[in-house]
């Protein structure tokens, strides 16, 4: 079991930056691929990125490609997300997931967080 907390969701203007975090907690973290995933008001929940337990393979979603980076501290259980350069469309609520497998990690990993919101004026 893997228990998964967001953090640093916010509202920031466009063109601004946020970073996410998430802390998890349970049983080896450094197995797992750990990603976000995002769900627009009224839309389906989207990947967003992912990374493997030592950071040295990330996948993104081509819509962020560029602008989202994400990283990960297995000294410390967590996982983040830098948001640059972000646009109205990038409003939505952020999830944190984790998963074994990177095939279910870009679908539908087992383990979620709660969410945070990210909200981009313009």
């Amino acid at each position: 079991q893997v228990q998964l907390v967001e953090s640093g969701g916010g509202l920031v203007q466009a063109g601004g930056s946020l970073r996410l975090s998430c802390a998890a907690s349970g049983r080896s973290f450094i197995s797992y691929y750990m990603g976000w995933f995002r769900q627009a008001p009224g839309k389906g929940r989207l990947f967003v990125a992912a990374i493997n337990w030592s950071g040295g393979y990330t996948y993104y979603a081509d819509s962020v490609k560029g602008r989202f980076t994400i990283a990960r501290d297995n000294a410390k259980n967590t996982v983040h997300l830098q948001m640059n350069s972000l646009e109205p469309e990038d409003t939505a609520g952020y999830y944190c997931a984790a998963d074994s497998t990177i095939a279910r990690m870009r679908v539908n990993p087992d383990y979620w967080g709660q969410g945070t919101q990210v909200t981009v004026s313009s």
